[in-house]
C-alpha cells in the first residue's frame, strides 16, 4: 500500500548503487524536511524537472531540506548504471542519488510513477505526494509551507 498522509517514511535500504553520498538510512534524515524524488534516465519529463530540484536545494537546503533522488528503472535499458552516471554528470545532480535496479525502495514506497515526489516533515511523516508532468510545479508551495512551519516550530519557546 502506498504511504498515506502522516505515515512514516519507508526504508531507503536496498539500492544497488549510491552517488554523491554514502548510503543513507531513513533514521539519518530525522529532524529534516525530506523530499524523495523518483526519476528515470528514460523519462524526459524527469530530466526537465532536474533544474527545479537543484533550485529547491539552493533555496531550501540552507533551511534544512534534504533531497534524495531514487533512480527507478522503467525498462531493461534503464538498469545501465553507467547511463545513470552520465545523466548525473550531464545535469550536474548534486543531491544523493540511489539506483534502485531491484525496485526494493520503489516497492517500499509502492511507487508506480516517474517523476514522483514524496515530501516528509521533520518528524519523518509524509505530508505530500505528487507525480507526473505538472508535479514539480505543485511541489514547491508544499515545500515552502512545510519549511515555514518547521522554522516556526523551531523558534517557538519550548
Amino acid at each position: 500500500m502506498p504511504p498515506r498522509m502522516d505515515s512514516p517514511m519507508p526504508s531507503l535500504d536496498g539500492g544497488t548503487d549510491w552517488f554523491n553520498s554514502q548510503p543513507i538510512k531513513t533514521e539519518d534524515l530525522k529532524g529534516h524536511t525530506v523530499l524523495i524524488h523518483f526519476w528515470s534516465v528514460s523519462c524526459g519529463i524527469c530530466k526537465e524537472s532536474l533544474p527545479d530540484i537543484d533550485r529547491w536545494i539552493q533555496t531550501y537546503g540552507p533551511l534544512g531540506l534534504k533531497v534524495i533522488s531514487v533512480h527507478m528503472p522503467r525498462q531493461e535499458s534503464d538498469t545501465n548504471v553507467e547511463a545513470v552516471k552520465e545523466v548525473i554528470a550531464e545535469y550536474n545532480i548534486k543531491q544523493p542519488c540511489v539506483v534502485d535496479n531491484w525496485h526494493t525502495i520503489t516497492d517500499a514506497f509502492d511507487n508506480k510513477y516517474v517523476p514522483a515526489y514524496y515530501v516528509f516533515d521533520s518528524d519523518g511523516k509524509m505530508r505530500d505526494f505528487k507525480a507526473g508532468e505538472k508535479a514539480a510545479k505543485m511541489v514547491e508551495p508544499v515545500l515552502e509551507r512545510i519549511m515555514k512551519a518547521s522554522k516556526a516550530e523551531a523558534q517557538s519557546p519550548g
